[in-house]
Formats: structure tokens, sequence, C-alpha cells
């Protein structure tokens, strides 16, 4: 049986993949975060999750937003079967315009590691409109979410630089993505009408119906 590896993203913990439905032949590994060293990339870091987890040739990573760059992260140095990324980016060459700007004026980092976890009420307006259930439940990862975590993943992704072409992967994003906009995306598998940044929550069934297609290629 296939081994899958979910990776969710930065302020989120597995509970993201709650609406994501694969098919039974694969046996699904939810990746918690572990707590990062001060000095880790998220190369480095990579390397501690292939540790955790037990990370081998022949796997699957889906990794969502954050989870994304890990796993480009992972598949260099795990050859992986297939790498699916939903709502991220694969190289540095398609983060957003305001990636270059925090690099040059870090304003996150006066901000105390606690805070970070209590602003859960910011989710609507960046990453799109969600039902109740599903703020509540964002608000709630956010919470629980490591201030160490959060503050080392906040920069870490700003730093994202890599450059090497992947195999095997496959790329969804949203046209309505104001995290990391669909423009910047070379090449996508699947482009999502309407989609947000949180699609993997408000357009599950579409998003599962492309990871059931992608996980049948050869």
């Amino acid at each position: 049986m296939t081994k899958v590896f979910l990776l969710p993203g930065l302020g989120a913990d597995s509970r993201i993949y709650k609406k994501i439905k694969l098919p039974e032949n694969y046996e699904c590994t939810k990746v918690e975060w572990v707590l990062p060293d001060a000095e880790d990339t998220l190369t480095t870091y990579a390397q501690k999750l292939i540790k955790q987890y037990n990370i081998q040739d022949g796997a699957i990573a889906i990794g969502n937003s954050l989870g994304g760059m890990l796993s480009v992260e992972i598949a260099k140095q795990v050859k992986l079967q297939k790498v699916i990324l939903i709502s991220s980016i694969k190289t540095a060459d398609e983060a957003p315009w305001y990636f270059s700007v925090f690099q040059k004026v870090p304003v996150y980092k006066p901000i105390p590691a606690d805070i970070m976890t209590k602003v859960g009420f910011m989710a609507r307006p960046f990453f799109g409109a969600m039902e109740p259930d599903d703020l509540a439940d964002f608000q709630s990862m956010l919470a629980n979410s490591s201030p160490v975590f959060l503050k080392w993943a906040m920069h870490a992704v700003l730093y994202f630089n890599n450059t090497e072409p992947i195999a095997n992967l496959y790329h969804i994003i949203g046209d309505k993505d104001t995290v990391f906009p669909w423009k910047n995306i070379k090449n996508p598998t699947a482009i999502i009408k309407g989609g947000t940044h949180i699609m993997i929550y408000d357009r599950a069934d579409e998003v599962n119906a492309l990871l059931a297609d992608i996980l049948q290629k050869p």
C-alpha cells in the first residue's frame, strides 16, 4: 500500500485535511509540525520531517501552502513517487511580490510570537470567505499553533529558494488565491475557478476529484 504524507500550511495542523478523501488503497499519514531549531531552513526542517515520519522512496507527499514548499524540499532528499501541491509554490520565482518586501522590511520580527496565535480574525480578509464552522476550525488551529514554530516558519517561508525542477510534481491552484496568485504559477496542473487559499476546505469536492485523478496516473 502506497504511503501518502499530508502536510498542512502555516498556522494550521492536520485538521486542514478533514474534508480531503483519498482512494482506499493509500495509507495516509497526517503530518504534525515538530519544533524547529532557530537555525533551521526549510531544507533542514524537511530533513527533520523525513526522520520523524520515516518518509522513504516511493511515498507520495501532498502539501498545502507551507506544506507544499516542504514537500518540494522533501522531494529533493527522498525519491518520491509523486508530489502534489495545493495553494502553494514550487520555486522561488513563483513567490508573490510581498516576499521581497518583507525580506527587506521584516515587520513581523518585532511582533511577539504568542501574538501570532491570536490573529485568527484576520483569516477572512487574507484567505477568503469561510463558512462559520470552517472559520472556527481555522481560528482554533492558529490558536493552538506553537508560537515558536509560527515565528520561525514565517521567516523560513520568505527565504524559500528552490530553483530545481521536481520530478512527478502536480500543482493545484485557485484563481482567487490572494496569498499565492495563480498568475505567478508556472505550468499548473489545474486551476480551480473561484478557488481561494482555503479551497482545501470550501472546494474540497473539486480538490478530491483532482487528487483521485492525479493519484491514478502512472
